[in-house]
């Protein structure tokens, strides 16, 4: 995050003068312009970007309708789409208010203003604001990143990333722990994608999908007459990965009886097919996955633990979805997202209750669970709103966690600045240069950790 801190804008689109200076001082904590038509409205979007808008319908020259206000708020969303707008509208034009729901708008409040709950209402709007900001920067990042698919701002998720980084250039054999729904597979994928066998196959086997009889035969092939039905000399998916990689799901469920034959194979890098008596040279890395404890089944003899150490020269342990903090709503919003295009839907957000439901649950299906749950979410909207009712989630009795963005910033800007002061022996321009910022800014920071330059 940047160290200059964000002003939170709010755009008042009003043209009654008395409500203006009414409202111009109900939002302390909110950087406030106040417009009341539409020509300026849309100028000043342009101009500020607000975070949240508060929008009239009734607008010159249709003060008595709701014509230039739907029009205002259509092109407020075509011009910035993540911008929350707010309807306020009169006791007699809850039609059209409901109306502007549908068009995209993010709530409405009834006149006479109240300036408390608008202030509550504000607030909040600009919270999922910033969620979405947020999102949408992670994934225009992801887009950019070597680790395509995975997105994450929670600290155990992103060292797992760094770790995938790192070993990717070797060869090193890989076992992926993590349990079911965690994502083992886009790690073993992103593993594959930045080695240099990344334009040659990826071959994935779910060693608990296929049925322990014809398992030898799709890891290691056959020879034609090996058995009844082998009418053909056929590779298995170990020579199908040659120059490439192989990918063993839940290895923890191979057979007891085709371990020995896996534990050859990693030793010497020879298959012999079934029914075959020649040795086959192959090239291969080796990425496993699982989401059980294999020691607990080596304890009880269903794991080799020759086999464990073979393919356990790097662990990587994915996190479950309850400890990575702040990436169930990152994780919502981009399958939000998707299944919105897919489905063309109208829902563009979560309500404050659906965000609530899913920050209390416990997701005992992970990623995975959460992706159907939203999936689901989206095809049983009504409007543009998701509820916690949509998802299938109980309603939480808790409030939303609360997002301090001021906590996080500075935990954020403190770390940076310690990190590039140490970097730069503590030489403040230096340091200053490598954050991109002005050495005035970098001495406040450094006032505020109680650091003295």
């Amino acid at each position: 995050m940047p160290l200059k801190d964000s002003k939170k804008k709010l755009l008042i689109v009003e043209d009654d003068k008395g409500l203006q200076s009414q409202l111009r001082w109900a939002f302390d904590d909110f950087e406030v312009t106040i417009t009341g038509d539409r020509a300026d409205a849309i100028n000043q979007v342009r101009r500020i970007e607000p975070n949240v808008v508060l929008l009239d319908l009734g607008l010159p020259p249709d003060p008595g309708g709701a014509t230039e206000g739907l029009a205002t708020l259509s092109e407020i969303l075509s011009l910035t789409p993540e911008t929350k707008v707010i309807i306020l509208t009169g006791n007699d034009n809850r039609a059209n208010a409901i109306k502007s729901i549908a068009l995209g708008a993010y709530d409405f409040h009834q006149k006479p203003a109240d300036p408390q709950m608008l202030a509550l209402l504000v607030d909040r709007a600009y919270h999922v604001n910033t969620l979405e900001l947020e999102n949408r920067r992670l994934q225009n990042l992801n887009q950019n990143m070597p680790l395509k698919g995975i997105i994450t701002a929670s600290a155990p998720m992103l060292e797992v990333c760094r770790t995938i980084e790192k070993i990717a250039p070797s060869d090193i054999t890989t076992l992926v722990l993590g349990a079911s729904g965690t994502g083992k597979e886009l790690c073993a994928r992103a593993l594959h994608e930045l080695s240099p066998r990344a334009n040659q196959a990826l071959m994935v086997i779910n060693c608990a999908a296929i049925p322990a009889n014809l398992l030898e035969s799709e890891l290691f092939g056959y020879e034609k007459g090996a058995f009844t039905g082998a009418l053909k000399q056929t590779p298995g998916k170990i020579e199908y990965a040659d120059k490439g990689t192989l990918f063993l799901d839940e290895i923890g469920d191979l057979p007891m009886e085709l371990q020995p034959k896996l534990l050859r194979f990693l030793q010497e890098r020879v298959i012999e097919r079934i029914g075959g008596r020649k040795e086959i040279p192959v090239d291969v890395r080796i990425v496993c996955a699982t989401h059980r404890n294999l020691k607990d089944l080596i304890s009880k003899g269903l794991f080799r633990e020759d086999l464990y150490y073979r393919i356990s020269e790097m662990v990587l342990d994915v996190p479950m979805l309850k400890e990575r903090e702040g990436d169930i709503l990152l994780l919502a919003k981009s399958f939000l997202n998707q299944w919105t295009q897919e489905y063309s839907s109208s829902a563009k957000y979560f309500s404050a209750e659906a965000m609530a439901a899913m920050e209390a649950f416990d997701w005992p299906g992970n990623v995975r669970e959460l992706e159907s749950r939203v999936k689901r979410g989206v095809i049983m909207a009504d409007g543009s709103q998701v509820t916690a009712e949509g998802l299938n989630l109980a309603s939480s009795d808790d409030k939303p966690k609360p997002l301090s963005l001021k906590v996080v910033r500075e935990a954020a800007e403190n770390a940076a600045v310690a990190r590039a002061m140490g970097q730069n022996n503590g030489n403040v321009s230096e340091a200053a240069n490598a954050l991109g910022v002005s050495r005035p800014t970098l001495y406040k920071v450094l006032e505020r950790m109680g650091i003295k330059h």
